[in-house]
């Protein structure tokens, strides 16, 4: 399962980030590969100001909307969370509020439903549910079993990776300081020189995102288990 994050900024806040036409094509021919229940659109984050205002976000929604249906059937929209080193980088950025909130979510649920795409909300609690907007989290066991067409059986007694956050899923293969796109809102990188001595660091032929193994490190082989119930197909168990 794909998530593709499609944005409606600028080079000024992602100075790095490929042509938006070029995500949009790229988007569309992962879906054609793999198919349109297994990859998912991200809107996010969302934030306002002068240039990028209300009216701005729903005429760029519709017309990625309109540009990706067919290709997907869901996209998740979160608002932007103030982190220090958010507001560190993005100087002058504020937290969106509750009564834009409303509107945002109102108007893009209606776009992305006359789209045929289902809108679903990261660690936004349920507010915008009575839009009829998806609250209860981006990576769960519906979603994964339809990106799939697999039923899952899922042992109990797992925990969220945090306490907002539905996630069936919570392993992280990435690393803090490694992104060279840029954005502004990104609460992931510290500071650009970090992020350029860590990519310079990379080696396509380590196992390690950047760099190599260190003599004191010890490396263990992760229990891998399949969740899949192998007597039924989830179209099979649809029928009944």
């Amino acid at each position: 399962m794909w998530y593709v994050t499609v944005t409606p900024y600028g080079k000024e806040i992602e100075p790095f980030v490929p042509d938006k036409e070029a995500v949009l094509a790229s988007f569309k021919e992962l879906s054609r590969a793999v198919g349109e229940r297994a990859v998912f659109w991200r809107y996010d984050p969302i934030f306002l100001n002068d240039t990028y205002t209300v009216e701005y976000h729903l005429r760029q929604f519709e017309a990625m909307a309109s540009a990706l249906a067919g290709y997907t059937s869901r996209c998740v929209i979160s608002f932007i969370d103030l982190y220090e080193k958010t507001k560190r980088n993005f100087p002058g950025i504020r937290a969106v509020r509750r009564e834009e909130r409303l509107v945002l979510g109102e108007n893009l649920a209606r776009i992305a439903g006359a789209h045929g795409i289902k809108l679903h909300t990261c660690c936004e609690g349920d507010e915008l549910a009575p839009f009829g907007i998806d609250c209860g989290g981006c990576m769960t066991r519906e979603v994964l079993e339809q990106a799939i067409g697999e039923r899952l059986l899922v042992p109990g007694g797992r925990k969220p990776a945090r306490q907002e956050c539905s996630c069936l899923l919570g392993n992280d293969i990435g690393a803090y300081n490694s992104c060279g796109h840029g954005c502004l809102y990104c609460y992931a990188n510290y500071d650009r020189a970090t992020v350029i001595r860590n990519m310079k660091a990379h080696d396509p032929a380590s196992p390690y995102l950047i760099g190599h193994s260190r003599p004191d490190e010890v490396i263990r082989a992760a229990r891998q288990e399949s969740w899949i119930d192998r007597q039924i197909s989830l179209d099979d168990w649809a029928l009944r």
